[in-house]
Parts: C-alpha cells; sequence; structure tokens
C-alpha cells in the first residue's frame, strides 16, 4: 500500500465528500478517485478494499472534527459551569456547521453499520471512544454534572444535530443557541 501522508488525506476527505452527499451505496473507490481528481485505481492503490477505506474514514472525521487546541485552552480558562458547558456545545454545533459533510458521512456510516456486522463492531468501538473521551473530559475539567449527565447531554445534542442536518426548519422558531442554554441549565445542577 502506499504511504503518501498527503495524497492519502485527500482520499479519505474525497470518501466523506462522497459519503455526505451520496450516502454510503455511492461510495466505491473509483467515485473517491474522481472527487479526490486523483487517476483512476488510485484509492486502490491505497486502500486494500472498502472496509478499509470505510474504518479509516472515521478516524479522518475524528480528526476534522477535533476542535482547535487553542481555541479549546481558551475556552477552558473559564471557572466550570453550566455556561461553560453551554459555550461548549455551542462550539461543538458550530464546529458541526462548519464541517458539514463529515456529520453527514457519520450518519450514513451509521446507517451502513446496521446492515454491515464488521462496521458495526468498528463503529460502536469508535462511538465507545468517543463517549468515554467527552465524559472524562467533562469530569476531568471539573465541570458540573457526573457519567449519567454527561450521557444525557451528548443524547441531547445527537438530537439537536441530526434535525439540524436533516430539517433544519422544524427547529427554525427555535434559536439553536437559546436551546443549548436551556439545556445545560435544565440538566446540569446548580453549582454552590
Amino acid at each position: 500500500m502506499r504511504q503518501n501522508a498527503a495524497r492519502r488525506t485527500a482520499l479519505l476527505d474525497g470518501a466523506i465528500e462522497v459519503l455526505a452527499r451520496e450516502g454510503s451505496r455511492g461510495l466505491t473507490l473509483r467515485a473517491v478517485d474522481t472527487e479526490a481528481e486523483v487517476p483512476k485505481g488510485t484509492t486502490t492503490n491505497y486502500f486494500a478494499n472498502r472496509a478499509e477505506l470505510l474504518a479509516q474514514v472515521m478516524t479522518r472525521i475524528q480528526q476534522r472534527l477535533t476542535p482547535d487546541a487553542t481555541q479549546l485552552a481558551d475556552t477552558m480558562s473559564e471557572k466550570p459551569s453550566a455556561e461553560l458547558v453551554a459555550t461548549l456545545l455551542k462550539q461543538l454545533h458550530a464546529r458541526m456547521r462548519a464541517d458539514r459533510s463529515s456529520w453527514l458521512a457519520l450518519m450514513e456510516l451509521r446507517l451502513e453499520a446496521t446492515r454491515r456486522p464488521e462496521l458495526h463492531t468498528e463503529l460502536t468501538r469508535f462511538f465507545a471512544a468517543q463517549l468515554d473521551g467527552n465524559i472524562a473530559f467533562h469530569l476531568d475539567a471539573g465541570l458540573p454534572g457526573d457519567r449519567i449527565t454527561v450521557v444525557l447531554l451528548y443524547l441531547a445534542m445527537l438530537g439537536l444535530i441530526v434535525d439540524d442536518l436533516t430539517v433544519p426548519e422544524l427547529l427554525a422558531s427555535f434559536p439553536v443557541d437559546d436551546l443549548i442554554d436551556a439545556m445545560a441549565q435544565r440538566m446540569l445542577p446548580a453549582q454552590g
């Protein structure tokens, strides 16, 4: 397999765009070649098969959606509070809007995993690691709430993100920032 890191990243980014635009059925190695604007057969030189490509797409999506370390450090300089949690959730939402393709690709992978046991196992591992990381970050930062609170926030944000991606008109009369503020205030214990 080829090792040109920049080319591999371009192919993975191409795969994300194909998944977001055409769904998992449209994701072929040839479609990735076309999206990445590389010669036919290039994707085959980097990935042994579609399953390997999908596994690496998850890692690339994680890289694309990871918050900027400097911005996160600036945000975390604030005192732990429900307001800080709301700020973090708003930043998550902003990242979703800035990289809509990655979120749509993740949704496509979730759907594909319902039909492919090997992908289901890999995706479950991926999301479990993400959730465990979010819980650890929250607790280690001294933010209000416990493990269950973080899971509830995760589930609420997932619903908000799915609706924003798929039927944004549904929540058009509810400003997202106001919803996130209310979610944090209502779900997090008062600091005292």
